[in-house]
């Protein structure tokens, strides 16, 4: 007999995060993170949820590939006309979350999200395999499409035009950086007794911690 969703229990036991493992910047800690979920072989442990706000007030959440992270934010690539790139022209604010459910941890981002230079999205897109470029190309994200065959003839056409030579950085095809703010770190602990960290950049641009209760 299938189980009812609200009998669905699950005990944290595989870890837990105390003060003393914190880094001084939260950027530090989220790498160290992410390489533990790599080396646990987690399926793209770079898939966050990304959420945004329109002009209206009305949350949009979508799953986006993270791929660049340092000190100065967090960065992924998107089309410039997509829900999320409109959403972010009326408010900049955005919160990313890293679900790494497998090994009882998630980390939440919230911040500014700045639009990358022409220059950086260019070297990430040449980057990419020719097929993911012609994709790019394809596709206007986001818009209504009455059937896949249209897509995949769209894609066919796209990349007969672009057979010979290199495929140009399409004008509609961006990124963002960004920015943390605040940046929480979760781990599971026993009878709901998770361990939260909260880190909040301050005006001089340090990082002040607390511990949340779960």
């Amino acid at each position: 007999m299938t189980k009812a969703i609200s009998d669905l229990r699950k005990e944290y036991k595989l870890g837990r995060l105390n003060a003393d493992a914190l880094s001084e910047h939260p950027v530090d800690l989220f790498q160290t993170w992410f390489n533990d979920a790599l080396e646990a072989g987690l399926p793209e442990p770079n898939a966050m949820t990304v959420a945004t706000v329109d002009a209206a007030g009305k949350p949009s959440q979508r799953i986006v590939l993270l791929k660049d992270v340092s000190r100065d934010g967090f960065v992924f690539y998107t089309n410039l006309g997509s829900r999320k790139a409109k959403d972010l022209k009326y408010n900049q604010h955005i919160s990313l979350h890293f679900p790494w459910y497998i090994m009882e941890r998630q980390v939440r981002v919230n911040g500014v999200a700045k639009p990358l230079s022409r220059t950086e999205v260019a070297k990430y897109f040449l980057s990419r395999p020719t097929d993911s470029q012609i994709g790019a190309w394809a596709s206007q994200q986001s818009q209504p499409i009455s059937t896949r065959e249209l897509l995949v003839t769209q894609f066919a056409q796209m990349k007969e035009k672009f057979a010979k030579g290199q495929v140009p950085l399409p004008d509609f095809w961006g990124g963002f950086r960004v920015e943390p703010e605040q940046i929480e770190f979760w781990q599971g602990g026993e009878h709901r007794l998770h361990d939260r960290f909260e880190y909040t950049k301050q005006s001089d641009a340090s990082w002040t911690t607390q511990r949340l209760m779960p």
